[in-house]
């Protein structure tokens, strides 16, 4: 099941006041790892339904149903970072939902939500300067699924666009090191990734990470390929394989020093 946005019109009026009232709200709960699952289910969702705006969130797509639906927040590290939440309670990664044969796909909803990163930063940035990631149950503050989505890492935009063609369209270790670290990479062809889900991918791609999700971590990052086709290069990692691994999130910068080279 994909996930479509049908309506972006109380989001995308009132940008900035929904990023400076969620600042002030999540900074006080940052602390506590249900704090996104509080924020999307008891605020978000409720202003949703209410017809106002969707503060704290800075969008809440429900059409579906919230058991399928997914809020946009504005993450409280970087000043473009948001985060795109399921609206359906759901641990993390290793969530069983996740690679159920209808399960919702959040990746495209994500790529969709883009555009807030967009907006913060007034320009359109290029899609190979985009990154999402969800880090591995080891590595990260919140027990409600969440992607990250933000800049690359302009080491990592560098490394892919000159040596992308190295990547092939099943999972192996890459022959160069990203932040210091040996990922395991496939590149998939989708403008959008409207009919192809990383979880699943990730999931069905060995039998250790069908064991075991909670140790893996996933991120997505835009490309396009040297046949000019658009698609993504899909990189995952273990928590127990080296210091931070299993940080996905390590290949995205919150500063965007990459938005520099989109002027």
């Amino acid at each position: 099941m994909n996930l479509r946005s049908s309506c972006y019109r109380t989001a995308l009026a009132v940008p900035h006041i929904v990023i400076i009232s969620v600042l002030s709200v999540w900074a006080g709960a940052a602390a506590d790892r249900a704090a996104l699952w509080n924020f999307v289910h008891d605020q978000c969702v409720v202003a949703a339904r209410s017809g106002t705006d969707p503060a704290p969130c800075a969008f809440v797509e429900t059409y579906m149903g919230s058991e399928d639906g997914y809020a946009v927040l504005k993450d409280l590290v970087g000043d473009e970072q948001f985060l795109l939440i399921p609206t359906k309670r759901m641990s993390g990664i290793e969530a069983p939902e996740l690679v159920a044969p209808h399960a919702p796909n959040y990746w495209q909803a994500a790529w969709e939500a883009r555009r807030f990163v967009n907006l913060k930063l007034q320009r359109n940035l290029p899609r190979t300067l985009i990154a999402m990631a969800v880090n591995s149950l080891a590595n990260r503050t919140q027990d409600q699924l969440h992607i990250h989505i933000d800049c690359a890492q302009p080491e990592v935009i560098s490394l892919l666009a000159k040596r992308g063609d190295e990547i092939s369209e099943e999972w192996r270790t890459l022959p160069f090191a990203l932040v210091g670290r040996y990922f395991v990479a496939r590149r998939v062809s989708s403008p959008d990734l409207e009919d192809i889900d990383p979880f699943k991918l990730l999931y069905s791609s060995n039998d250790e990470a069908r064991e075991d999700m909670s140790k893996e971590t996933l991120v997505v990052i835009g490309a396009t390929f040297s046949n000019h086709s658009d698609g993504f290069v899909l990189l995952s990692e273990k928590a127990t394989t080296v210091p931070r691994g299993g940080h996905g999130e390590d290949l995205l910068d919150h500063t965007c020093a990459a938005r520099d080279d989109a002027r």
